[in-house]
């Protein structure tokens, strides 16, 4: 499931980005630069006001602001893990 589908403060953790689209490698760069990598805990902490965007997304010990867009490239897990 895609990051920006999470409810607000429903922890999850980072299982993998999305495959690279038309001009996407550059954002899938950024992402793991900042921190979106495999295993990482991370959580929506606030959305945008009216609407949607941005999130504003807590990955480890850092937040940051993402559009949607840019959220539903990284792919996440939700629940216990094993």
């Amino acid at each position: 499931m895609g990051l920006h589908t999470l409810a607000v403060n429903q922890p999850a953790r980072v299982v993998d980005l999305a495959e690279a689209e038309d001009g996407d490698e550059s954002l899938l760069l950024r992402l793991m630069e900042i921190g979106f990598l495999p295993g990482e805990s991370v959580r929506i902490v606030a959305t945008g006001f009216p609407g949607p965007d941005p999130l504003a997304v807590r990955v480890g010990q850092a937040t940051f602001a993402l559009r949607r867009h840019e959220a539903s490239k990284v792919l996440v897990e939700t629940g216990a893990r094993p």
